[in-house]
């Protein structure tokens, strides 16, 4: 449980410093999303 909330931290601070184009939003919520389901999977 803790994992899963620290994954969506950083994946939540990662989309909001590090997309500047639409693009770079698309691949932050999919790497966001790989974080998550490899976390679920465990």
């Amino acid at each position: 449980m803790k994992t899963t909330i620290v994954l969506i931290v950083v994946a939540a601070s990662a989309l909001l410093t590090s997309c500047g184009t639409v693009k770079g939003i698309g691949q932050d919520v999919q790497q966001a999303g790989r974080g998550i389901s490899n976390s679920a999977s465990r």
